[in-house]
């Protein structure tokens, strides 16, 4: 188990989604099933790597990867369902 309970990935990794939208040319990326999210105090976010040179912004190779340990933000959760909302100005401000 990670910080507060959470599962050591159950998080979302930013740096990896970075990572993956350069290889593939992505210039917009989409955050779907935000609604399952709402039952968290907190947002676990992966924003940096721990590694063995320090701390990276950027996704590790491929040979320093099981080492690098995932440096987490936590982001405001917003505690309630939002399922139902088909509007983003309706969302929870932490949602947005």
């Amino acid at each position: 188990m990670g910080r507060r309970g959470q599962e050591e990935d159950d998080w979302f990794d930013a740096v990896a989604t970075r990572y993956g939208c350069m290889l593939q040319g992505a210039i917009t990326v989409a955050l779907t099933n935000l609604d399952v999210l709402g039952y968290l105090d907190e947002i676990p976010v992966c924003v940096a790597y721990e590694t063995a040179d320090g701390e990276t912004e950027r996704f590790p190779v491929t040979s320093k990867l099981a080492a690098a340990r995932p440096s987490l933000r936590y982001l405001p959760g917003w505690r309630c369902a939002i399922s139902q909302i088909t509007s983003y100005e309706l969302l929870p401000e932490p949602a947005k």
